[in-house]
Formats: structure tokens, sequence, C-alpha cells
């Protein structure tokens, strides 16, 4: 399927886990990075994980095998919000509907965050394609990507992030951290306040992580450094589909090249460990104390 046949849904989709991340944004005091506002892979599809509000917490998961959001209170409240084509408006305000019927209210920030069209949600009246099997496809690729990624992320001892999904750029990325203070970024991402970005780029960083495409563009695996050291962009990184992009500043591996490979995990497993050595052999990362072996089932990590 062509990526414009992909994108309504995805687009859809990605409007409303920015209503649904947003109030998680709103509830949760700021943790390093940004890591309190994203989404989580669960077996049905997005998690917020659990949310404070006053003396309850709340969750909302997106269950793509259901179609439906879920939203749920630990004092045992629970609402349903359908998924399907139709207003952005129509689904935020459900969701607004359903979090005040169940006690939990909530106001949130109304615009989209780092898309080129920023209609408030509630202003939001096109009528949106939503294709449930898309959907669920994407989850699935989600599901693998997580896998992969977190098993990468047992070779690293450093500071490392979880395997989470960025409502706003719309990726689910892994990152490591050198230790080391950055230079301040110099913003200027779309829709998203300077304070945010220089704050998640404090340090060091090799990240990686899947984007599910645009119209003019397919699903693909990246990676990239911040700051980018000196001769990044020409490093050998393996598979040979692999490929500096130019224009975004990073490494981009197709998803057709993973998903038709006869073992998907040794492609992407490589694309992460040559993507990940040139930025810390570039950048001069102590690998010494940073790395450590795979891990393993049941088997605590050696040391001494």
């Amino acid at each position: 399927m062509q990526p414009s046949a992909l994108w309504p849904t995805l687009e859809t989709l990605q409007l409303w886990t920015q209503i649904v991340g947003k109030v998680r944004l709103s509830q949760t005091p700021w943790l390093n990075h940004g890591w309190h506002v994203t989404l989580r892979v669960t077996a049905r599809g997005l998690s917020t994980g659990l949310i404070p509000h006053g003396a309850v917490d709340l969750e909302l998961e997106f269950d793509f095998i259901a179609g439906t959001l879920v939203i749920r209170v630990s004092d045992g409240g629970e609402r349903r919000v359908a998924l399907g084509p139709g207003a952005v408006a129509d689904f935020y305000a459900e969701t607004m509907a359903a979090l005040a019927e169940l006690g939990v209210a909530c106001r949130i920030n109304l615009t989209p965050d780092e898309m080129a069209e920023a209609t408030p949600f509630p202003e939001d009246r096109r009528h949106r394609l939503y294709d449930p099997e898309v959907a669920r496809d994407y989850w699935r690729t989600l599901v693998q990507a997580d896998r992969v990624f977190n098993r990468f992320r047992t070779r690293f001892l450093g500071k490392c992030s979880p395997v989470q999904l960025f409502w706003g750029a719309f990726d689910l990325a892994v990152t490591r951290f050198s230790g080391r203070r950055a230079p301040l970024h110099p913003g200027g991402i779309p829709n998203l306040p300077d304070a945010v970005t220089r704050e998640a780029y404090s340090h060091e960083v090799a990240s990686a992580g899947f984007w599910p495409g645009d119209p003019g563009r397919g699903p693909a695996f990246y990676a990239y450094a911040y700051p980018a050291p000196a001769g990044f962009d020409k490093a050998t990184v393996a598979p040979t589909e692999a490929r500096w992009d130019a224009a975004l500043g990073e490494f981009i591996l197709p998803y057709e090249a993973v998903r038709t490979a006869a073992d998907p995990d040794a492609v992407l497993g490589a694309f992460l460990e040559t993507t990940y050595a040139a930025a810390a052999d570039l950048g001069g990362w102590d690998r010494a104390a940073l790395d450590c072996e795979e891990g393993r089932l049941r088997h605590p990590r050696r040391v001494g």
C-alpha cells in the first residue's frame, strides 16, 4: 500500500494520540526529556500508563483490537470512546465528556504539536478517515519494533530512555546518553516551544526509532545523534539499504527492507548497533564504561 493511502488513518490517529497524550501532560509533573508525556505499546494498543488525578489515578488506552479508547479510573469507573471516521472535534468532545463523567475532568492545551496544520481540536470539524485495519497493522509494527528496541536497550549500562511513543512527531523511540551535557539546541520545531526542545536535548544522545511516514515518504526506522559528531553523516552503517538523509539529518532504513528480510530482527539490530557505534565512536563516548553484553533470560548481568 502506498504511503498516501496509509496516511489519512495515521494522521487521524496522531491527532487522537495528541489529545490523549495532552491529558497525561496536564496531570503529570515534568520528567527529564519529556518522558512523562509519552505513550507505551501494550498488548492491545497504546496506553498512557497511570496518571495521578487527586485521590484517584486514571489510564487511557487505545484498544486497536476492540476499536475503542478505554478510560479507566482507579475507583473502578470506566468509559469507552469508539474509534472511527469523523471529526477530531467530536473525538475531543467525547473524550473530555467521558473524563468528566468519571470525575477526572481536566483541561489540556488545545493546539496540536509538531504538525504543520495546527487547528485547535474543538475547531477541527474536517471529516477524517480512519481504517481500523491500517491502525491495527501500525500497532502490530510497533509491537515488533518495541521488542527489538528493548532487546537493544539491554546492551547499555548508561542512562537510556524507555521505549516510548512521542505523539508530537508520532515516532517510537529509544535513546542512549553519553552522560555529558550537550550544546544548547537551536529549537525551531514547528508548534513546539523551544524550551521543550532544549530540555529534551540537554545532554548528548544517540537516538533511534520508527516513524510511520507521511504522504510522500513510506515508513522507516531512523537513527541520529545530537550533537552529530564530525563525520557521522559519512559513517558506514548496516544493512546496505540504510542511507544518510541530509534533509532529515539522520540515517534512514526503509521499513520494507526490514519487513521483507529473511531475518528482520537481525537486519534491524544491525542498523541499531552500527548507527549507535558510529555516534559513540566518533563522539568519543566512554564505551568501555557504557556498553555491556545483551541481557539473557533468567540470568543476572555478570559483574566483577
